[in-house]
This record gives C-alpha cells, structure tokens and sequence, in this order.
C-alpha cells in the first residue's frame, strides 16, 4: 500500500489531547454507529524493537470505542471503567492503522464496546471496554490540592 494515501471517507481527527499529540496527525470516519481511528504508522509511534508500541494501540482502541459510545448518546462524554487488549499480531512503520468500534449495548449510565485494531486490513489486536456515561466533564482538582 502507498505509505502517504489516506483511506477514503477519514479526514483529520475532530478531537484533540496532550497525550496523542505527538501521534499526530490522527483521522477518523464518522459512520451512523461508530467512529473509527486511523493513523499512517510512523517512527514515534515505535517501541525499542521498531514495531508500533502497545500502549499506542491501546490507547486508540480506548479513544475509538469511548468516541462511538459518545458519538451513540448523542455527543455524551465517556470515561473508562474497565478496558482489555489482546495483542494478537504486530504492525511497522508506514502501514495504515485502524481502529475499528463496535457498540455493543448503550444505557443511562454504562456503555460497552469492542473493537478490532487492523494494520492493512489484518487484525493485530482486539479490545472491550466499559465506560461510564458523564453528563458533565468536572475539571476542578481533585481534593487534598492534588491537580
């Protein structure tokens, strides 16, 4: 595959944190149920051994699956209760990265989903996550002066 095409349908990422900055530039493609995360692998994305690092994978399955619960609701903000990853193969630079949600149930207050992480259309890893439904975002500090 050409290491500078962008699949069609997914354009820049809407939704941007200090912690994936330094992945940038991330996509997305919005469909009716979901939202789903792409990125070209790059260096930075890298561990010791050259191959993409598992805590990046992690992360973007995290982020895509609390998107599409999000994207569900109505635009209501998710936090994690609990997330598995199962790494199931490995990617490399150049390759495209995407992180694929499926919503399996959607209440009041929980939402569960699953994902696949495919690199060039292989399946690389596969998660689940549970996430609390937030209705506000409190950014205050947290008590005892911690920030």
């Amino acid at each position: 595959m050409n290491n500078t095409v962008i699949p069609d349908g997914f354009e820049r990422h809407f939704r941007r944190s200090p912690l994936t900055d330094p992945w940038e530039p991330l996509y997305s493609k919005r469909t009716d149920k979901a939202v789903i995360v792409g990125l070209r692998l790059a260096k930075p994305h890298t561990n010791a051994h050259g191959l993409i690092h598992g805590g990046l994978i992690a992360t973007l399955a995290d982020n895509a699956m609390g998107y599409s619960c999000g994207h569900q609701l109505g635009g209501t903000y998710m936090v994690t209760i609990g997330l598995t990853v199962d790494f199931i193969g490995s990617a490399q630079v150049g390759q495209w990265l995407a992180v694929e949600p499926d919503v399996i149930k959607t209440g009041s207050t929980i939402c569960f989903a699953q994902c696949l992480v495919k690199a060039d259309d292989v399946v690389i890893a596969r998660a689940n996550a549970t996430f609390r439904v937030v209705r506000q975002i409190d950014q205050t500090p947290a008590s005892g002066g911690r920030p």
